[in-house]
């Protein structure tokens, strides 16, 4: 050995063999690259578009039993291709996101353009936490926010994306925390840690709020009981007059109510609260005021539908998911304020990524706007999908699938074996199989010896739709009661879709219904 990489005289390689699974220049890294790519294309075609449609059927015990023959860490690889072939049991086994009948949840059909976005994004694997990891990533994630803060009338806002709704709900609330304390109690939180009198402060929201509110309360070390939960009205969005009352009660007992979380679609019911009103109470008690739009900010592309928002604007923070209604894979969020400032509340300078001469320099720096440190550069998903489809393009698929929720309650309302539970300012329907043809309550609803009760009956439909591979529905607790729920993200559903999944869970449930003899046997 004459030195590092020399055999009698002779140069070689000291790089690994695996070394040439990498992506580079080289062209023989490029025909790897193209070959890998190619086979995994084929895989999605073949075995997930062509056969999740929308789900097989296959119970977690099959599908662990088709993954078990896999070593989970191999002490040898084969090969990308015997690699990708090991991935079909899985795409197979996969829920069809973009069958017309995949409606339980907001998990949304993502379009080709933001699909070859992910492909760009992940082989360029930029890093948001610095400039020098992701120059032209940083420049477009700021233009692209900018143009966001835009589209909420934001003129001097700002944002970050972020991993979703959870985490954008918490930073919103994480700011809060700190301005209160800061300015209220002379504490700043991220030296000092809590003072005590932060056990006075609350946060109002609505009973139907999603359940990060409270999660965030907990994660940032007020606890759950800082969340009040005000009632709902009638059309399940928050009561203004209930609220009153909580506030009222509140400062009859010295808690201070420091920030009011309105949502803009709720999960199970897609309502919105009063998104006026409440910014008008948050001016009024100096609470700082976050919305959840993680479902409805997609309105706000919309001419039809934008009124609907209206007060968003006097937010202090919303959050907002792309991998919702703006049709993104998952995952794609963003967190925004009307005061670019407020990220001064958790900014923090770490001298390997952002040094404080990069800030007197004018170089952006993302990481101190958020909770992450490496994030991925999703930005360019909504981006390519606004540049292919535009505006209008995501609008009409909005409106459309509301319209589409609208048609699913009235023929929900049509059918005499189903109840509407819930009808929707977005695109979702809660419903109800009635036992007994129309009547809900009583007979099986009382729960017989010789039969299901009516909850039974709605929970087996839903299970057989999703053991037969007919269909992936929803299922929710309102008021005591199972529902059902479809979610009508998919712009490929059809009212005829609709029509034929409706007659099947009324057969269903007649068949699942014990007859009169069997109820009194």
């Amino acid at each position: 050995m004459n030195g590092v990489g020399d055999v009698d005289g002779e140069r070689r390689d000291p790089r690994p063999d695996a070394a040439k699974w990498f992506l580079s220049g080289d062209d023989d890294d490029r025909a790897r690259y193209r070959d890998a790519m190619r086979r995994a294309c084929d895989l999605v075609l073949d075995e997930f578009a062509a056969e999740a449609t929308p789900y097989s059927g296959a119970t977690p015990e099959e599908v662990d039993d088709a993954l078990a023959r896999f070593e989970m860490l191999p002490h040898e690889g084969d090969g990308v291709a015997a690699a990708l072939d090991r991935t079909e049991p899985i795409l197979r086994n996969s829920v069809g996101v973009s069958d017309p009948t995949c409606i339980a949840h907001l998990q949304c059909p993502p379009t080709i353009p933001a699909l070859a976005a992910e492909a760009l994004l992940t082989a360029t694997n930029q890093s948001m936490d610095s400039w020098d990891q992701s120059p032209a990533a940083t420049q477009l994630e700021r233009r692209f926010v900018g143009e966001l803060c835009d589209l909420f009338g934001y003129e001097d806002g700002d944002g970050v994306f972020t991993s979703g709704g959870t985490q954008s709900n918490f930073v919103g609330l994480l700011l809060a925390r700190n301005k209160v304390v800061l300015e209220e109690y002379g504490v700043d939180v991220q030296h000092e840690g809590l003072p005590p009198e932060a056990r006075d402060l609350r946060i109002l929201c609505s009973a139907d709020a999603h359940f990060t509110a409270t999660q965030a309360a907990s994660h940032l070390g007020l606890g759950e009981n800082a969340v009040v939960t005000v009632p709902t009205d009638d059309d399940r969005r928050l009561s203004m007059a209930a609220f009153d009352e909580a506030v009222a009660d509140l400062r009859e007992r010295g808690k201070r109510p420091f920030a009011i979380v309105a949502t803009a679609g709720k999960t199970d019911f897609g309502s919105i609260d009063p998104l006026g009103p409440l910014a008008e109470r948050a001016a009024e008690l100096d609470c700082w005021y976050h919305v959840d739009a993680a479902w409805g900010g997609a309105l706000a592309l919309s001419d039809d539908h934008a009124d609907k928002l209206a007060g968003i604007e006097a937010a202090d923070s919303v959050a907002v998911d792309f991998h919702k209604l703006f049709y993104q894979p998952i995952s794609c969020g963003a967190v925004l304020v009307r005061d670019a400032s407020a990220y001064d509340l958790i900014d923090r300078n770490a001298a390997y990524l952002n040094p404080v001469r990069d800030d007197d320099a004018g170089v952006p720096n993302l990481v101190s706007k958020s909770v992450q440190t490496t994030r991925r550069f999703d930005a360019l998903k909504p981006f390519v999908t606004m540049q292919a489809l535009g505006r209008e393009g995501l609008a009409s698929m909005v409106e459309y699938t509301i319209d589409l929720a609208a048609d699913a309650a009235r023929l929900v309302e049509a059918d005499p074996d189903l109840r509407l539970v819930h009808d929707s300012d977005l695109n979702v329907v809660v419903f109800r199989y009635v036992p007994d043809h129309g009547r809900d309550g009583g007979g099986p609803a009382d729960g017989p010896v010789n039969g299901p009760s009516a909850d039974d009956l709605n929970e087996a439909i839903r299970d057989s739709l999703l053991d037969d591979g007919e269909a992936v529905v929803a299922r929710t607790t309102v008021d005591g009661e199972t529902c059902l729920k479809l979610t009508l993200l998919n712009p490929r559903t059809t009212r005829e879709d609709l029509r034929d999944l409706l007659r099947e869970i009324s057969d269903r449930g007649t068949a699942l219904e014990p007859t009169t003899d069997d109820r009194h046997a």
